[in-house]
Parts: C-alpha cells; structure tokens; sequence
C-alpha cells in the first residue's frame, strides 16, 4: 500500500495534496498543488503539522489556506514578513503594504491571475461524493476579488431542540392522563353496568322464588305451595302417628304428623276416637278400642286401610314424656282458649293451671294439663284440638337441625315402637320443626259421621289433600255392624258375644260395659230396613224375639244389643 499523497498520479494527477477543506458529508477534500508554488515551498515539519494559515515559527513558507470552493481555485498567501506574499485574510491575491485595498482590488499590479487548482481525494480514501442529482453550477460572471461561494461547501448539522423535547414529554404527559382518565371512566361504567346486572338477576331470582313458593302479592293464593301443580296423589308425603296417652286420667288422643315432601308443607290430621276402622278378620272396631286392644302394628296398619295412606311408625307418647319434651324445648306459647284448672289443686276455687288468652307461655306441667283437657258439656274434639296446638307448639320450639332433635328425643330416653328409631324420629322431627317455624305448617280435624266413617265428601279436604289417599270406611253393605254392650256382669261375656257374632256374619262393634247389670237384654235397631237385621242378631246370641225393639243405636253400628243376665252363651 502506498501511503505517500506524491506517489503516481493514481488516476489523481502528479504532485503533492493539501487540505482544502470538507464537504457537505463531513469527508476531507484535498487538492493538487499548483507546479510554480511546489517549486517554491520548502519543506517545514512544522508548518505542515499546523495545518494552515499563521506560521508561527516565520519558516518562509506559509501552508496553503483551506478553500471553501472545490474545484475552484484559492489565491495562496504571501511571507507576512516579505520573503513571501503578504497575509490576505480576504483570499484576495493582494499584499499589504503600497496599494493595499482590503476589498481585494490590487494598488498597482491589478488583479493577479488565478492558479488553477483542482481537488482530488487522496490516494486510498475515498473520493468526494457528488449527488447523481446535483444540479450543476456554470461559471457565473462575477466581480473581481469576489468569492465564490456554493451551499455544498457548507455542512448544516441540525441541532436537537430541547424546547422540542419538552413539547414531546408535555403532549404524552397530557396524553397519558387524558386516556387514564377515559380508562377510568369506562372501569367506573363497566362497575355500574356489573352491579346493574347482579341487581336484576338477584331481583329476578327473589321474584321466580316468590312466585314457586306461591308468596307473590297479588298472584298466589294463600294456599298455593310448590309442587302443587304435582297430582296429589304423586305428591310424596312421610307420616307417622302418634298417640298421646294420658296415664292419669286414662284415654288416649290420636293425630297424624304428616311431612309433604313435594308442596313443602308439614300437617298435623287429629283423628277422633270414635273413626271406624276394620280389623283384619272383618270385624269393626274404633279408633280408640283399637289403640288399646290391637297395639301400635294392629292400628297402624287399620288406619292405613281406612285412610289409604303409608304410615311408617307409630310415636306413643305419654304424658310424662310429654311434659319433659316441652320441658326440653324451653316452654311453649300458645293462645289457650280455656282456662284449665289445676289437677293437684286440693281447694274448689282455686287459681286456674292455664290462663284463657293470648300467647300464654306454657311449661311443661301446663301443656300436658291444657293438651288433656276436657270441659264439662264440650265434645270429644275440643280436647283433640288443644292436643293438637300443643303439638305445632312444640315444633316451633324444637331445633330444626336434624342431630340436635335427635339428641332430644334420646334425652326423653323412650322406647319407640319398631321399626321407629331415635334417629328417624328426631330427623322427621327436624324437617317439621322447620315447617312450623317458617308459617309452613297447619293442624286439620277429620271429619267423622256420626257413625265414625267418612263420607266421600267430608273426607276429600283431609284425606285426598293431605294425606293423599282415599277414604275406605267399612262398607255398611258388606256385613251389618253390631254394637255390643255387656250389661251381664260377667267380662267375659263380651268376648263370647263377639265371637258367635262373627261367626254368624255380622260385623263387631265393642260398646263397652255398662255401670250396672241389666235383667234384659235388649236388640235396637233405628231403621225400618234393619228389622229383620236385629232379629237374626237375637236369633244369633240366643235372645228372646221379644228383645227386638225399634230405637236408638250407637254411632256406626246398624244395630245396637245391650247383654242382660238373661243372655246364656252357647257352650263352647
């Protein structure tokens, strides 16, 4: 490589290079130096170092000044101190001294020639860059000592604007802010529109609840449940029977705890003790004989006959346990429609158990008296009923939770017929409890003839609606129902009377015993079309003809027999 700027002409020319100046890309330009100058320079490590202009150490020769026209050629300087052209700091050509015209007009000589100078890059540097597009400069006229100035000769370096930055950051600042804002807002509507909507889906939930629970003002009636579109045979139902006997006075109280699982309605039905029910081998009984006589199985399933319904157990329920159960539930309020008087009371007069009135709070001792009492001249049913509020009493107070009522019932330490156990009892408990707290729950009496069946009629808003059967009471045609009452003084009688009864084909009523013995016996009968009835009942138990009588009979029976010391059973 050669590094020497007079070596060859290298497609540049002979001869040595000066700096003339840069162009518009920042590149060095040189140029040739004219033959009569090269003849006349000396060679001055010094000067060449500074590079142009004042020569400081007064050598004799003075480097060339940079030209700002390429191409063009630069007027070169004289010695300051006379061995050379005079310094010209216009590049005018001209000498201080005589005739020196600052303007650049010579005083004498006139106006000196131009050398004609060219540039040239140097030797393995790139040359200058001409634009393919730059427009050309043709030689203009102009004055003498007039440079010749063009825009490549100058390098323009924008400068940042730090005003301009500022405005930058500001617009983004104001920007940033601007859609922070409107990024608020639009979280601030979609907040609104959220809660909007889980305000309409809560108040359509809380209305569709209304309507299925059949609590909607001015849509449901009072009676409507849910599931009641349900057939009511379809609907399904838990009912066990619970019978309160009272162990002081003697008698017993029968209700049916009925749990519709389908409407969502718990019931209690207060069954009366004098409803006809049928034994398996035909015979017809009462609901209150059967309870003492055929046990808990015999009635159940009797009911079920009766009623059409599935009970599946039977509570006893007594009155000690009665009164430790409201006891355990911390007392009961109810509205008391008598007062009842105090059974332990010694003197006539004295202050009344239980108050007549509204929300009386009632213990345990006060319960069972108000649950079995019975007022002179009132009907068997009064009783019932009271027995009845004592019971919805009692569930409003017990714990709706399944375990806590089931620790209950195993605190009364009963023991429960089979197949009820503690468990099953306290978790139907629950489910009741439940009901009655929450407005669910009501008590119905089933209406009973004066004959103790059910009409279909009067036995449909017990029997069809809520417990969803059919009511079966002893058809009157199958057989003829025989009341008997044992006025002999021997107990046994009943028995023998009930069997050749049966066995005649009549059906059995027990009419219980009377106070005294009777001489005669007698046979009743209250309708026309049963006269001939009563005279083969009479036949039957070996009465005299002259027995049979028309007059009144006991309820349910077609035919009414009062067994005097005359009646001679049939040996067996």
């Amino acid at each position: 490589m050669n590094d020497r700027y007079d070596t060859g002409d290298g497609g540049y020319g002979a001869g040595p290079y000066e700096l003339v100046g840069y162009d518009e890309y920042g590149q060095p330009v040189y140029r040739q130096v004219p033959a009569q100058q090269a003849q006349q320079a000396t060679y001055d490590p010094y000067t060449q170092q500074q590079g142009y202009g004042y020569d400081p150490y007064a050598t004799g020769q003075q480097p060339p000044v940079p030209s700002y026209d390429t191409g063009r050629p630069s007027p070169a300087y004289d010695d300051p101190y006379g061995s050379q052209a005079p310094y010209d700091p216009y590049g005018t050509g001209t000498r201080h001294g005589a005739g020196y015209d600052p303007y650049g007009q010579a005083a004498s000589s006139g106006q000196q020639p131009r050398v004609t100078e060219q540039a040239a890059p140097i030797p393995q540097q790139a040359g200058p860059v001409e634009h393919p597009h730059a427009p050309a400069h043709p030689e203009e006229p102009r004055e003498e000592g007039e440079r010749d100035y063009h825009t490549e000769q100058f390098a323009f370096v924008e400068e940042p604007d730090g005003d301009s930055e500022d405005v930058i950051d500001w617009l983004k600042f104001t920007e940033n802010r601007t859609e922070r804002r409107e990024e608020a807002r639009r979280r601030a509507r979609s907040r609104i529109v959220a809660l909007l909507v889980v305000l309409a889906l809560v108040a359509a939930g809380g209305v569709g609840y209304l309507w299925y629970a059949g609590k909607l003002p001015g849509l449901s009636s009072a009676g409507s449940k849910p599931g009641a579109t349900t057939p009511v045979g379809a609907q399904k139902r838990d009912v066990i029977v619970v019978h309160l006997h009272n162990t002081g006075k003697g008698g017993t109280s029968t209700a049916l705890l009925v749990d519709n699982t389908t409407t969502k309605q718990g019931s209690t039905v207060l069954l009366p003790n004098s409803l006809a029910l049928s034994g398996d081998d035909g015979s017809t009984t009462t609901l209150a004989k059967s309870v003492d006589d055929d046990g808990a199985s015999g009635t159940r399933d009797q009911l079920d006959t009766v009623l059409g319904t599935d009970i599946q157990g039977t509570w006893r329920l007594d009155t000690p346990y009665l009164q430790n159960l409201v006891d355990l539930v911390g007392n009961i309020e109810l509205d008391t429609n008598t007062d009842v008087p105090d059974p332990d009371a010694k003197k006539k007069g004295a202050e009344p158990l239980v108050h007549k009135g509204g929300a009386q709070t009632l213990s345990g001792k006060m319960a069972v008296a108000y649950a079995t009492y019975r007022a002179p001249g009132e009907s068997p049913n009064a009783q019932l009923e009271r027995f009845g509020q004592v019971m919805q009493g009692v569930l409003r107070k017990l714990s709706s939770d399944p375990a806590s009522a089931t620790v209950t019932v195993q605190t009364l330490a009963q023991i429960l017929d089979p197949p009820l156990t503690d468990k099953d009892l306290g978790t139907f408990l629950a489910r009741l409890a439940d009901l009655a707290k929450s407005g669910d729950y009501k008590t119905a009496l089933l209406p009973v003839q004066a004959d103790g069946t059910l009409s279909a009629k009067t036995g449909d808003s017990v029997v069809k609606d809520i417990l969803g059967g059919t009511a079966k009471s002893p058809d009157a045609g199958s057989a003829v129902r025989v009341s008997v009452q044992n006025a002999t003084g021997v107990k046994d009688d009943t028995e023998k009377a009930r069997v050749a009864l049966l066995n005649g084909g009549f059906t059995f009523l027990e009419g219980g015993t009377a106070s005294g013995a009777t001489a005669a016996s007698k046979v009743v009968y209250s309708d026309a079309s049963h006269k001939p009835d009563a005279t083969e009942v009479a036949k039957t138990l070996g009465l005299p003809a002259g027995s049979v009588s028309k007059g009144t009979v006991s309820s349910g029976a077609d035919v009414s027999v009062v067994l005097g010391q005359d009646y001679k059973p049939a040996a067996s």
